[in-house]
């Protein structure tokens, strides 16, 4: 913590006597810690936050520098590309493509393209971690789903949305999207589109609706592994500590996004509210098109 302490202390002008007063510490605890042979006590971490809160302090922004000035000192191997990951809990031993079925793309290693993602997703957990990745593509088959209506229909299938019509030519479809690949690449269903896209499964939103929303909230990629191949080209660059103070801003930027999603979504879906089908009724669809086939 001891840069983002003194880049706090610099954007406020506080001297470290002045900080030590507000935060409820003495001069020379500050000097510890902008000096890294000390850190903040869960007590003066919360004192810190609420200093922050009050004087508006860009704490997030300096999160994000700070992540981005250790991933430019890095030196990272010709055709390696940088990803994000985070783990509820730290990874152990090597990676392998275990998190939950139904997750978007079922089970794999998921990584993201902007320290953000990863951020947002593993803030809530106090023994949570977050690494700097990276990968070479280049010997795997992958493939990359558009974010429009199969990218959601594909995250359905995945979250066990469609088994009413298991065995029908669109369950198939989505069943047979991803098989052979190392690896997929698609939008990441993040805190923004949470809301927008569990309104679509719950037949509050149309098609259109979502499709349009998918556009306007701008969803950053992810890559998922999925295959032991894959996950053997995976490197661990660097694990990134965030401290409860970090965590804690990094909650509500998060919450602050989610809410500011389902605000635009919300227009977006009054817009499109009569247009399009809703999700039963492509269900529907498929399930009367195979009786019909079978007649």
């Amino acid at each position: 913590m001891q840069e983002i302490i003194r880049q706090i202390r610099q954007y406020t002008g506080l001297s470290q006597t002045e900080m030590a007063t507000k935060v409820g510490v003495q001069f020379a605890t500050i000097n510890r810690w902008e000096n890294g042979h000390s850190r903040p006590t869960r007590l003066a971490q919360e004192s810190l936050y609420e200093l922050c809160e009050d004087l508006s302090v860009p704490v997030y922004e300096m999160i994000i520098e700070r992540i981005k000035k250790e991933v430019d000192s890095l030196s990272i191997e010709k055709g390696r590309m940088i990803l994000y990951h985070g783990s509820k809990s730290g990874l152990v031993g090597s990676i392998k493509p275990i998190s939950r079925e139904k997750c978007d793309f079922g089970k794999g290693f998921y990584m993201g393209t902007t320290p953000e993602q990863a951020l947002t997703l593993i803030c809530d957990f106090e023994e949570s971690k977050f690494y700097v990745v990276s990968i070479d593509i280049r010997e795997l088959e992958s493939i990359e789903i558009p974010t429009d209506l199969d990218w959601a229909m594909m995250v359905a299938y995945r979250r066990g949305r469609m088994e009413r019509i298991k065995g029908s030519k669109l369950y198939d479809k989505y069943s047979a999207l991803l098989r052979g690949k190392d690896l997929a690449i698609g939008s990441i269903a993040n805190d923004r589109m949470f809301y927008v896209i569990d309104n679509f499964f719950l037949g509050n939103i149309t098609d259109a609706a979502l499709v349009n929303s998918l556009s306007a909230l701008q969803l950053g990629k992810q890559y998922v592994a999925l295959t032991e191949k894959a996950c053997r080209a995976i490197k661990v660059e660097k694990e990134i500590d965030l401290s409860y103070f970090e965590k804690k801003v990094l909650r509500k930027v998060s919450e602050g996004n989610r809410q500011k999603g389902i605000e635009i979504a919300n227009e977006i879906c009054k817009a499109h509210r009569r247009e399009g089908k809703f999700f039963d009724e492509i269900l529907d669809e498929a399930i009367k098109g195979e009786k019909q086939w079978t007649l």
